[in-house]
């Protein structure tokens, strides 16, 4: 099965297509927030290079977050979109997975933080177990010292990845002794990756079931909050 991954939930569009081979193509750019721009474009080119009609995928797989709100939007809707005119199911995968799996061969805790803006980050933990990680503390989103804290109260070598970790470098290390390095951004791979292994056991839905990881309201909706309480 040909499997289309789009990842838009952070400042990185990326998309790559792949199978039981592995990944066959991919496109990443991380430059400037033109996601909507960027992403059918994206689509096509990795299409070319990989010598693939859209008509051959089997199924679409996409970032559901959390992370940036109009990104995310963006590529659920692309997504969506093709999966439906198609007549394909779909695989939707957390960002903060996507990038915790490619550190899957460290022994150490893995705390893939992503910039939340507002000062705050998404993060959580995880840990290797044979053939990838798997999650040991909830999803969660809030200051940088909120995160610094559940570091410390688990008090574990740990090794933090994504663009909230490099964002909040200084912050982190002055908090909690630990490593800063690996992925800045998810990748499309990884998302090929796990959407393949998940297609093999079926564990797809159809387009409407794909719901998106926000873990706070949006900022249009928090800002009527905020108006509606005044006197």
């Amino acid at each position: 099965m040909l499997i289309l991954g789009i990842e838009s939930a952070t400042q990185q569009v990326g998309v790559s297509i792949g199978g039981h081979e592995g990944v066959i193509a991919t496109f990443e750019v991380a430059r400037g927030r033109r996601h909507a721009e960027i992403l059918t474009p994206a689509i096509e080119f990795v299409c070319r290079q990989a010598d693939v009609e859209l008509g051959e995928l089997g199924c679409v797989a996409v970032d559901v977050g959390p992370g940036l709100f109009t990104g995310m939007r963006v590529g659920l809707a692309a997504g969506k979109a093709l999966a439906q005119a198609l007549k394909i199911p779909m695989i939707g995968i957390s960002s903060l997975d996507l990038l915790a799996f490619p550190c899957r061969h460290t022994d150490r805790v893995v705390v893939p933080a992503i910039d939340a803006r507002k000062g705050e980050v998404f993060w959580a933990m995880y840990r290797q177990v044979p053939g990838g990680v798997q999650q040991v503390s909830a999803p969660a989103v809030g200051p940088v010292d909120e995160l610094v804290a559940d570091l410390l109260a688990r008090s574990q070598d740990a090794l933090c990845v994504g663009d909230g970790a490099e964002r909040y470098r200084e912050e982190i290390l002055e908090g909690f002794h630990c490593e800063i390095s690996g992925p800045v951004h998810p990748s499309p791979g990884a998302l090929v990756q796990l959407a393949h292994a998940r297609a093999l056991r079926e564990e797809w839905v159809r387009p409407g079931e794909i719901e998106p990881i926000y873990l706070r309201a949006p900022d249009a909706q928090i800002n009527w909050a905020i108006r509606e309480s005044r006197p």
